[in-house]
């Protein structure tokens, strides 16, 4: 295979505890065309030791005050030479393989822009403890309320739709703008889900997402209303009012029940959701269901 060349960014500040483990699960994958970028912040807590110990494995680092973490993404990308392109934070783990299986995704299915993997949760010691259902997800699913959540570590997208949607992240938000580029991804292409874990996000108590949840969703809402409200039709709306009343009623398990079996049938009725991508073990390749 001619293998496409992978830039994957890792923005960090002072995270010596976890960043080890991530930069070897990217060096790890022993992806023969990886450009592999890491932007750090100023740490002073040995986190340049590290990143000096694997310096032969990358390709370009820096170590310099940013303007917080998507500020750094941003500069990772900027130096970004890649047909496929993805970032992994200093705390997350890509599972065996996964640029590989990535590589030969894009490769086989040229209609796909941006890929998702199964979502899957570590633990402060680097075990992965839990692997979700796989997520089917669609624009205008997406459009009407039902964005929880697209798992950043293992996404995926080619070069050309990060082209096609500015070539940046919003960096005038400070928690949510990873969710921002989601819209406007949604605005040229579809999310394909591929039935495999690719990543994992590292779940611990003094992370940002954590530390500022309610900050964050704050920052989704305001995103996704400036960008999705004034252009819903009028079953769109009813969807969206479904899933507010959901969640107003979440002490009622049975009606929580009703009203989610409603929504995923109109949902279902209304919007074609992209393939599913999977392995065809009898032509040993990768197909869309």
């Amino acid at each position: 295979m001619d293998y496409p060349k992978i830039s994957i960014v890792t923005p960090t500040f002072n995270r010596a505890d976890f960043l080890e483990e991530t930069i070897l699960s990217v060096i790890n994958q022993n992806y023969p065309n990886l450009e592999y970028i890491i932007i750090d912040g100023g740490s002073t807590d040995g986190t340049i030791d590290i990143i000096k110990k694997y310096k032969d494995k990358i390709t370009y680092w820096v170590s310099e005050p940013d303007k917080g973490m998507y500020h750094a993404i941003q500069k990772g990308f900027d130096k970004a030479t890649g047909d496929i392109f993805a970032w992994l934070n200093s705390d997350d783990i890509y599972h065996s393989q996964s640029l590989l299986m990535v590589a030969e995704i894009f490769t086989t299915l040229p209609d796909v822009e941006w890929l998702i993997g199964t979502p899957s949760l570590f633990n402060r010691n680097g075990q992965c403890v839990k692997v979700f259902p796989t997520t089917k997800w669609s624009k205008r699913s997406f459009a009407v309320g039902n964005y929880k959540w697209i798992q950043q570590e293992s996404t995926f997208w080619r070069k050309s739709l990060w082209e096609k949607a500015g070539s940046n992240i919003n960096t005038k938000y400070k928690f949510a703008a990873d969710f921002e580029l989601w819209t406007r991804f949604f605005d040229y292409s579809e999310l394909h889900s591929v039935n495999t874990i690719l990543a994992g996000f590292r779940l611990h108590h003094d992370q940002l997402s954590v530390i500022n949840e309610s900050l964050y969703e704050n920052e989704v809402k305001n995103i996704y209303y400036s960008h999705f409200a004034a252009h819903r039709s009028i079953s769109e709306y009813l969807i969206f009012k479904l899933f507010k009343i959901q969640k107003y009623f979440s002490d009622s398990k049975y009606f929580i029940r009703f009203i989610g079996l409603l929504i995923k049938g109109l949902l279902k009725k209304t919007y074609k959701y992209p393939e599913t991508i999977y392995f065809d073990f009898s032509n040993e390749k990768w197909r869309h269901s």
